[in-house]
């Protein structure tokens, strides 16, 4: 009897030894399940969170850069008509100078708000990077936005001026009024050549980075 007893406690303790494994690898497993669900949605996020930051990224740097050659353009139609408006001038044809200064103040003002526009919309593109690389190139473009934008108005007050010397020389007007006029035309035209050369030393250094090129392309 104690033989049959000894055995029947033995399988017995068996039993329950097997149980506990069982139940411990159960356990374990579902651990183990629970762990890898928990990495594998904190992963999840964390590429959605990255995903979302480089779509929001292309995004506003594809929308900075038209509303920039939006600005480019409104200048370079400034740029055309005040040309012409010089050429009159020297040519003594007035009237020819005041239609093209207004056109052209017309057209810098509308430069001068889309390069502020885009200086605003470069500034805020640097929320969705951290790479110190692009964020050294938005500086630049934020540079070289403002710097487009007091191009515009320099060249808006040019006009200005070069308008109101037409007027006057087109009534006879007096000669002081006109040496005044001349004179503040010359302080604005060298004011703005030393502000291109600004410009042009950002827009130099933006060349310097080809990859930005590849972003305005997708």
């Amino acid at each position: 009897m104690a033989r049959i007893f000894d055995r029947n406690i033995f399988i017995m303790l068996l039993a329950v030894m097997i149980g506990v494994v069982i139940i411990t690898y159960f356990i374990a497993d579902i651990v183990n399940r629970s762990t890898i669900e928990t990495l594998t949605e904190k992963h999840t996020q964390e590429i959605e969170t990255i995903e979302e930051k480089n779509i929001n990224f292309t995004n506003h740097f594809l929308q900075s850069s038209l509303v920039l050659d939006t600005a480019r353009e409104d200048r370079s139609y400034g740029d055309y008509h005040f040309d012409l408006a010089r050429i009159f001038y020297t040519n003594g044809e007035y009237q020819r100078v005041i239609d093209n200064c207004t056109s052209a103040m017309e057209k810098y003002l509308n430069g001068n708000y889309n390069f502020d526009l885009s200086s605003d919309f470069f500034d805020k593109t640097k929320l969705y990077t951290n790479h110190d690389q692009y964020l050294d190139m938005l500086d630049i473009y934020v540079g070289l936005t403002r710097s487009g934008a007091r191009l515009c108005m320099l060249r808006y007050n040019a006009s200005m001026y070069l308008k109101f010397l037409a007027e006057n020389m087109s009534l006879g007007g007096d000669s002081g009024n006109i040496s005044y006029l001349m004179e503040l035309f010359n302080m604005t035209m060298s004011e703005y050549e030393q502000e291109l050369d600004n410009y042009n030393e950002l827009k130099e250094q933006l060349d310097e980075y080809q990859f930005f090129q590849e972003i305005r392309e997708l």
